[in-house]
């Protein structure tokens, strides 16, 4: 090679230089490309060693690969491999070299620059005789560099075949060479980069994929309702996925249920409250629609399944089926509020009622003149003339029966607050005057101003049977019980749908009637009294019962004792008018209570 002024010498080099450089873009990993960059350099260079010691992530340099033409008997520097050279000791040891170009050349007399942890090895060659000789403890060094120069290694070179120093075009080859040589390892670190990326980016897959299978699995085969809405978009609301437990619980097959949304499908009364869970995550029990026509108590969770970048994406909800705790709670809600044995509301539930219907601030001077008493369409008046303390509406979701049964209201719930004059749209409820023979209207407690003879209010008729004790006494309790509870079918029966029949105890019975004169509640009064009278057939037994009725009025204002004690008065003063049975003590009756 050193007969540089051979053209021919040069041919063979570059060929040979083309050769080794082939053979480093055709390595596979970096390892091999590692590997064929000593090897080039060795039998496309001339060099009878070469190393490369590659830069770690912690900036050092380690010893990745080496070269011998022929193996010595001590190991040769295939013991440097794996050895590790700090980058501040590389940095001095480049520093001081002589450059030559892009190489670096480390004359034996400054082997002083090399330091301690540096991987060095020292072959056994001739000393020089002349100045230009190679000496065994001589070293050259190629730095490659990246594309933006960063260092990427070292390849160190050892022992010219030649045994001279390189000269000009030696050195030129080596410069190409080394190039290409970090050319080539910078891409096979991207390579193997991509190559780490891909398997990250498979096991990734694949975990996402176990998950979307684990969450398939879950979801389609949970035992209770699942589903998943759109938050987004044109299909807002509806259902895009929903599992076998839902569409059996709600008879509904799945591809009915995936063109509909939760609101085409909640009872009305729940709308509201679906509405405000759908806009949040949270709970919420209500009533799903079946396909046979009837509704399914629910209990619905919520959960927002969010995208790290784009946000919310859909709900996902939890349907479970609440139907038997539900009607439990109701039956024991219904339980409380009525009496066992006639079914009817008891003590507890007409003082509710009351207490729902009256505020605590009697009607206005001129108002009930002024508001022309607007009543329930269930009484034969317009609807949107009279919504009875329509604030609590929504109420009735609580209970079945509410909004249905007697016209008053929630079943549940006891008396509520707030409802004063001028609150929502309450209604007053005014005490009607009793007129005289001349037509004036007599004055009293609860009357706040003139008012015309077709005033109506809320009558109280206080109902107490008349022989009762005596089939008690003489045919045992449970004729007395049937008895009272074929007078609570006829009393329910003599009433107007809207008006409550209750039960307080006993033998007495009170009925509210809503939206009545003093006309119609004494008609009302002589009804009741026909239905009672009538004979009525006992385990094979005719039995009668009589009754004294006594009609009271409720008024905004008055307390529920003073309503029902007024009434109860003016059953005692129809008993005692007629020549029956009386009270001896005051609150103390003369018969006793049954059931």
């Amino acid at each position: 090679m050193e007969a540089e002024s051979e053209p021919y010498v040069r041919l063979a080099t570059l060929r040979t230089l083309h050769r080794v450089v082939a053979d480093l873009n055709a390595a596979r990993s970096l390892a091999g490309t590692l590997q064929a960059v000593v090897e080039g350099a060795v039998h496309g260079l001339g060099f009878d060693a070469a190393a490369v010691s590659l830069v770690r992530p912690d900036g050092d340099l380690v010893v990745a690969a080496v070269w011998e033409l022929e193996e010595s008997p001590m190991g040769g520097p295939s013991v440097l491999l794996g050895q590790v050279g700090s980058r501040e000791s590389w940095d001095r040891l480049l520093g001081v070299s002589d450059h030559w170009g892009t190489l670096r050349f480390l004359p034996y007399d400054r082997g002083w620059a090399v330091a301690s942890d540096i991987p060095r090895w020292i072959g056994d060659g001739p000393l020089p005789v002349y100045a230009n000789d190679w000496h065994p403890a001589d070293g050259l060094l190629a730095p490659m560099y990246s594309a933006g120069g960063d260092l990427l290694g070292v390849l160190s070179v050892d022992r010219p075949r030649s045994g001279k120093r390189p000269g000009a075009w030696t050195r030129e080859a080596l410069e190409m060479f080394s190039l290409q040589a970090s050319i080539a390892i910078g891409n096979a670190r991207l390579r193997a980069e991509m190559q780490r990326a891909l398997a990250r980016l498979e096991k990734e897959q694949q975990a996402l994929r176990a998950s979307e299978e684990s969450f398939r699995q879950a979801f389609e085969y949970a035992p209770s309702g699942m589903a998943i809405t759109e938050l987004h978009g044109a299909g807002r609301g509806q259902l895009t996925r929903v599992n076998d437990a839902l569409c059996r619980l709600l008879g509904r097959p799945r591809a009915v249920l995936r063109q509909q949304s939760f609101a085409d499908l909640v009872h009305p009364e729940d709308r509201a409250l679906l509405e405000r869970t759908s806009a949040e995550s949270g709970r919420a029990e209500l009533r799903l629609s079946r396909r046979d026509g009837g509704y399914q108590w629910v209990c619905l969770r919520n959960s927002i399944v969010a995208d790290a970048a784009e946000g919310p994406s859909f709900l996902l909800t939890h349907v479970e089926d609440i139907e038997d705790r539900k009607r439990h709670e109701l039956q024991l809600a219904h339980r409380a509020s009525h009496d066992a044995l006639t079914g009817l509301p008891n003590g507890a539930e007409l003082k509710a009622r009351l207490a729902r219907r009256l505020c605590a601030e009697p009607q206005p001077v001129g108002a009930a003149a002024k508001s022309g008493e607007a009543y329930p369409q269930a009484y034969g008046y317009p609807a949107d003339s009279y919504s009875a303390h329509t604030a609590y509406e929504g109420l009735e979701g609580l209970d079945p029966y509410a909004g249905q049964v007697h016209g008053y209201g929630p079943v549940e719930g006891g008396p509520l607050p707030g409802l004063g004059a001028g609150y929502g749209e309450h209604v007053h409820a005014v005490v009607p005057a009793e007129y005289g023979q001349g037509g004036e209207a007599w004055s009293g407690p609860f009357r706040s101003s003139p008012a015309a003879p077709a005033e109506k209010g809320l009558a109280v008729l206080f109902c107490d049977l008349d022989g009762f004790k005596s089939i008690n006494d003489r045919f045992g309790h449970n004729a007395g019980d049937s008895v009272l509870v074929e007078v609570a079918r006829r009393l329910s029966g003599a009433v107007r749908d809207g008006d409550t029949v209750a039960r307080l105890g006993g033998d007495e019975f009170v009925v509210l009637a809503d939206g009545i004169g003093r006309e119609e509640a004494k008609d009302l009064a002589h009804r009741l009294r026909n239905a009672i009278i009538p004979p009525m057939r006992i385990d094979g037994r005719a039995m009668r019962v009589g009754v004294s009725l006594g009609i009271g009025w409720a008024g905004c204002g008055m307390s529920i004792e003073e309503v029902l004690n007024t009434a109860d008065e003016r059953m005692y003063d129809e008993k005692r008018a007629r020549g029956g049975a009386v009270r001896g003590a005051r609150g103390e009756r003369s018969h006793r209570r049954a059931g």
